[in-house]
């Protein structure tokens, strides 16, 4: 199964190269075969045009020459014209009567009385102006090029003289030219194609590459890298990549960590609780304290499995989008006090000070939800207790800057390491600390006051200790 996936990868990496190439040579063979036919269209014009140009000149020249002789007189003329018209090798000139016959020729093999026939005589002496025409002969088939003039004397036409020359010079000549640009776009042609299968496999090679990677992610080779070569859009591309399986590496191991972190936490009460139970269900205790004392135990171990299950549905809801607030006017001071007033008593039994430091105004106004707040503020004050109970000290204080309201927790145990401090925060993070915990309750922590539209900084205090930082707006 997995040889038949990488074949069919391997023909989506050719059909990608092969409309690639495709695509990118269409375009420019297009581009030159239009070049190349403007290019020809416009040497044809210029040969042609140019050879039509100098024939009508010297044709026009000619017949105004020849129009002081009468018909007599031109005949003669003509005939002399012939015998000394120094051109013959390259162009022939010939004299027409006015019924169309040829009255004589620098050509020696054209006899006399024969019939040219082609439009550009009858042009000339219908319309009295210098007539061009090229196409086939009809004696010999070759193409050629004639010009032909009228002769006129006083008003009346008495023949036409006509200069024909052959296109096989012309026709060579642009034959050559487009050969020379066949050539040249052949060359340019077989440059683009070489360029672009090396550009194309400069990008399909490391994409197939990318590919392959992200396949055994998919199948489970979580932190796999792949090596960056480039530093393109290719390179963003290996380097998201690369990040990605790390993250899903990290977050595959903060998962598994996380169910064997709620599997202990579990299982600790529930082996209190059934212990206890058992021992008091089966009588063997006789002295009424220690039956007391039992049932403390399962009580309190039964508040911290409650407590643990309600972090984990609250993180479910957080998850699954269901998380909401009930938001009202509240006094922030009045809701820290009670948090402070419930756990302040419970401290003291271990062993620990809670000082409270409140603030100058009578109330601090904001809109939210108290007891989602009062969360909050439970969790922040158990984990000051849990991690930073050491120091037997923990200090609150609440007050007024600006148009925030700010509280501050602070512990005195050993802080935060501070490779730590940037995921303590991440759902299911719970570094070093050997405290028990899911390590989800900072997550909620943060989701409650973001959405509060506050912040929760968590730091080192000076001095040691760790200390947390809740900023709430302050209703106006």
């Amino acid at each position: 199964m997995a040889k038949k996936t990488v074949i069919q990868d391997r023909v989506k990496i050719r059909g990608i190269r092969k409309r690639w190439l495709v695509n990118s040579m269409g375009v420019v063979t297009l581009i030159l075969l239009l070049a190349m036919g403007t290019l020809t269209l416009s040497l044809w014009a210029y040969y042609e045009g140019s050879m039509r140009d100098n024939l009508s000149s010297r044709a026009s020249d000619t017949a105004r020459s020849f129009s002081v002789y009468t018909r007599r007189e031109y005949r003669t003329a003509a005939q002399d014209y012939v015998a000394k018209f120094p051109d013959k090798q390259k162009l022939e000139v010939q004299f027409i009567e006015t019924d169309g016959s040829l009255l004589c020729t620098s050509y020696g093999l054209t006899t006399s009385g024969t019939m040219p026939g082609t439009p550009d005589i009858t042009g000339a002496m219908e319309s009295g102006d210098v007539k061009p025409w090229t196409g086939q002969d009809p004696q010999t088939g070759e193409r050629i090029m004639a010009v032909s003039a009228p002769i006129i004397y006083q008003g009346t036409t008495v023949g036409v003289i006509r200069f024909v020359t052959s296109m096989a010079a012309v026709d060579r000549q642009l034959f050559l030219s487009i050969g020379v640009c066949t050539l040249i776009g052949i060359a340019i042609l077989t440059m683009v194609y070489f360029s672009n299968l090396y550009f194309v496999r400069s990008i399909v090679e490391p994409l197939a590459s990318i590919n392959e990677t992200a396949r055994l992610i998919a199948d489970g080779s979580y932190g796999i890298q792949i090596e960056k070569k480039f530093d393109d859009e290719i390179g963003e591309l290996t380097d998201t990549i690369n990040d990605m399986s790390l993250k899903i590496k990290q977050s595959e191991k903060t998962q598994s960590e996380f169910i064997s972190s709620v599997s202990h936490e579990l299982r600790t009460p529930l082996t209190s609780i059934t212990g206890w139970a058992e021992t008091i269900q089966s009588g063997e205790l006789k002295d009424p304290g220690d039956v007391r004392k039992g049932m403390d135990i399962i009580v309190s171990e039964a508040h911290r499995l409650t407590n643990m299950v309600e972090e984990l549905l609250e993180f479910s809801r957080i998850e699954d989008g269901r998380f909401t607030l009930s938001v009202e006017p509240l006094d922030l001071k009045a809701e820290l006090e009670d948090a402070v007033y419930t756990y302040r008593e419970f401290f003291r039994k271990e062993g620990i000070a809670l000082e409270y430091t409140e603030c100058p105004e009578e109330m601090i106004p904001i809109s939210g939800d108290p007891g989602r707040l009062r969360q909050v503020f439970c969790n922040l004050l158990d984990n000051a207790a849990k991690h930073g109970g050491s120091g037997k000290r923990i200090d609150v204080s609440i007050a007024q800057e600006g148009g925030e309201g700010v509280i501050r927790i602070r512990d005195y145990g050993p802080g935060i390491p501070p490779e730590e401090l940037p995921h303590v925060k991440y759902k299911f993070y719970k570094g070093s600390s050997k405290a028990r915990g899911s390590g989800i309750g900072l997550a909620v922590c943060e989701e409650i006051i973001t959405r509060h539209e506050g912040t929760l900084d968590i730091g080192n205090a000076e001095g040691g200790g760790c200390l947390v930082t809740i900023r709430l707006p302050i209703e106006t």
